[in-house]
């Protein structure tokens, strides 16, 4: 079962696999974010192995001509260990990709981490030699999103919009699925309205059909935005949106950490397990 797990839905244990993986899906017309798989660390020494193999990853993109940018969590670069170490280590992977003319996603984490999450990008963003290329993932989920976003917006930085994985209380996310549906219709509308180039991240049919439809309303052109879909999940649907004239990034996550990402997610929200076991299934 693990391997079939590791299979499906993380391209390999080792860097060469994701590049293998990442050539591949750019093949099918889709773009790739990839993510070097890991919790947090223990040491100074840990956070910079693990940054290593981001630029890394940055040095073979530019190599093999990719069609390709990295995303990165904080906590794997430091942050729970010294905020100002993992700043430091984002900001230099932020001069890297800039340099290789890249990009680079900072993920969002559990909500006591949104706000630091949220400080370090902007204050990245801020240096204008780097402003474009750090962006950073905003859930649905949360009530402060809406803020968040417009703030987002007139600070320049690219946004992907996800409903949110982590388990969190009624007092900061909305409980409901039906409430946080509406609140990702409504910010993928304020995303899609604004001059910057967004990522809109999900499988739900329903998300991707209401885009699409605000976005034929407003003469908002497929090239303005992209959608985005975890590697393994929805290929169908993935193949289906690119025929259709859309762009499509592909998040390939990789690395010997793929069981503890796997359990943890599992473990944080017990709809996850039943939408792995659908794409288990799927084609």
């Amino acid at each position: 079962m693990g391997n079939k797990l590791s299979g499906r839905f993380v391209a390999g244990m080792e860097l060469a696999d994701a590049l293998r993986v990442a050539e591949s899906v750019n093949k099918q017309g889709m773009f790739v974010t990839l993510d070097s798989l890991g919790e947090s660390v223990s040491s100074a020494a840990e956070a910079h192995k693990a940054a290593d193999v981001y630029h890394e990853l940055l040095d073979s993109i530019r190599e093999r001509h990719l069609d390709a940018n990295i995303s990165v969590k904080l906590t794997q670069m430091g942050l729970a260990l010294d905020p100002e170490l993992a700043e430091a280590i984002a900001t230099n992977l932020t001069e890297h990709a800039k340099y290789t003319g890249n990009f680079v996603r900072i993920d969002m984490e559990d909500s006591p981490l949104t706000q630091v999450t949220l400080d370090i990008v902007r204050r990245v963003n801020e240096r204008p030699d780097l402003r474009g290329a750090i962006g950073i993932v905003i859930q649905a989920y949360l009530y402060r999103s809406q803020a968040d976003i417009e703030q987002l917006i007139a600070d320049g930085i690219r946004v992907r919009l996800c409903k949110g994985a982590y388990k969190e209380p009624a007092e900061v996310a909305f409980p409901r699925k039906a409430d946080v549906d509406a609140n990702y219709i409504k910010l993928s509308q304020t995303l899609l309205e604004s001059p910057i180039y967004h990522g809109l991240a999900t499988h739900d049919e329903a998300m991707i059909a209401a885009a699409k439809s605000f976005a034929k309303k407003r003469d908002i052109t497929p090239s303005r935005f992209e959608f985005q879909m975890l590697y393994g999940v929805r290929r169908d649907l993935q193949r289906k949106l690119v025929a259709e004239g859309y762009n499509v990034r592909v998040y390939i996550p990789f690395g010997r950490e793929w069981y503890p990402y796997f359990m943890r997610r599992l473990a944080e929200r017990p709809a996850n397990v039943l939408f792995i076991a659908k794409n288990m299934l799927r084609k």
